[in-house]
């Protein structure tokens, strides 16, 4: 592969500004940079091409397999000033064999080289954008390997399975057991229950990545943008005594208990002639009835209101002095609205609670896929017909759909585990 460089931290004014080097010339470009043999990690001048002095760095320096990437990989800890680190990339990219990396290809080189499989890869990405504390947290399960060791759990007892079906075709004649079926049902149903309990967490794990959305709905003037504005603690919408000020969906981002959540201020709920406004109230439905969670505020005397489904708060608006029994806020006093936001943020640590480590779509479509040939598997086994070929045939597309997560399943897999459980070719 080639040699590649780039700065790894943030362009700009800096205490600290880093450029990794990785590649087979990646300790000779080093060398060349300090004019000596480099340490695992110490502190040498940077020179130029004519010995000129750059900067004055700590120089940390990996072999091949002992680094991020997998490769040898030098690293300059250089002062963060934009002109050094100009002069060490202008420097580099001098040198025959070396190239500025594209965009993402250290991870790329990681995955590569079996450093991260791709699970990994994408936690990565979700932990450098994480902003709230639950982003990090799930993240970081995904990058440390959460989703791949379970993989590799489904991978072991589908291997398992298959070996099982492949013996009893392919081996009839040698010391395997003759009914294996129970114990095959057995570890695809444990599989698939576990594979199921992943793809429903997934719209949930979304949700945390991306953020949760908190809809305030209600008729006009009953305190939706005031309620919006002492939540954001800042004035993020306008304010106004005229019903149908708010006309469109205002949304602010907020940070609630370390979950991630836009909270959405809608146009009011009303009957109008105005197309204008006629266009909101639709537009604050419509998001509404998406959004994660409602809460719908409901005007003094206000005894009847839309139905947005179960997932809906009511909440007594102007409400200056809280009364018992009732959850009521005052966006102008604040009162009401801490117990409000812990009950937002219980309802919506509650439906956290469910994530599991599959964390994208096309991880729920892996596991659907791989649920649904699970099903035609056992569905196959519990059949009167001796059909044991198509059910190691839907076993493979099972495991072929864990593959496009982590890993591999291959007729080396098999074998392996058939040799090991029956002493095949003894």
């Amino acid at each position: 592969m080639d040699t590649i460089y780039a700065l790894a931290t943030a362009p700009g004014k800096a205490g600290v500004s880093i450029v990794r080097i990785s590649g087979p010339m990646a300790h000779a470009a080093g060398e060349r940079l300090t004019g000596r043999a480099l340490p695992s990690r110490g502190l040498r001048k940077i020179v130029d091409h004519v010995g000129d002095l750059i900067d004055e760095a700590l120089v940390l320096s990996f072999d091949q397999g002992q680094s991020f990437t997998g490769e040898a990989v030098v690293e300059l800890q250089l002062h963060g000033s934009p002109a050094i680190v100009s002069a060490v990339l202008r420097e580099l990219s001098g040198m025959v064999g070396l190239r500025h990396a594209e965009a993402g290809e250290f991870t790329r080189r990681a995955l590569e080289n079996g450093c991260l499989d791709l699970a990994q890869v994408e936690g990565l990405a979700d932990l450098i954008d994480a902003e709230t504390e639950s982003q990090r947290k799930q993240a970081l399960r995904v990058f440390q390997g959460a989703l791949g060791a379970k993989v590799g759990l489904w991978r072991e007892r589908l291997v398992r399975a298959a070996a099982l079906i492949e013996a009893t075709i392919d081996f009839v004649d040698e010391d395997v057991p003759v009914d294996v079926m129970p114990e095959v049902t057995e570890l695809l149903r444990s599989v698939q229950t576990e594979m199921r309990q992943e793809a429903e967490g997934v719209r949930v794990a979304e949700r945390i990545r991306d953020g949760f959305e908190v809809a305030i709905v209600g008729a006009p003037n009953v305190g939706k943008s005031t309620l919006l504005n002492r939540l954001a603690g800042r004035e993020a919408a306008i304010t106004s005594d005229i019903a149908g000020t708010t006309r469109d969906v205002i949304e602010v981002r907020m940070d609630l208990g370390g979950l991630p959540v836009t909270v959405l201020d809608t146009a009011g709920l009303r009957e109008t002639d105005d197309f204008v406004e006629g266009l909101g109230i639709e537009r604050a439905r419509q998001r509404a009835t998406s959004a994660d969670l409602v809460v719908h505020l409901v005007g003094v005397g206000e005894e009847t209101f839309e139905d947005f489904g179960p997932d809906t708060i009511i909440v007594r608006a102007k409400m200056d002095q809280v009364q018992p029994g009732i959850i009521g806020v005052s966006g102008k006093t604040g009162a009401g609205v801490e117990e409000l936001i812990d009950r937002i943020e219980q309802t919506l640590r509650g439906r956290a609670a469910r994530v599991g480590v599959a964390m994208r779509e096309r991880h729920r479509i892996a596991l659907i896929r791989g649920c649904e040939a699970l099903d035609l598997a056992l569905s196959l086994i519990d059949s009167d017909v001796e059909m044991a070929d198509l059910v190691a045939e839907e076993i493979r597309t099972a495991a072929r759909a864990t593959e496009s997560l982590v890993g591999r399943v291959d007729v080396e897999d098999l074998l392996d585990v058939i040799f090991a459980s029956f002493c095949i070719g003894k």
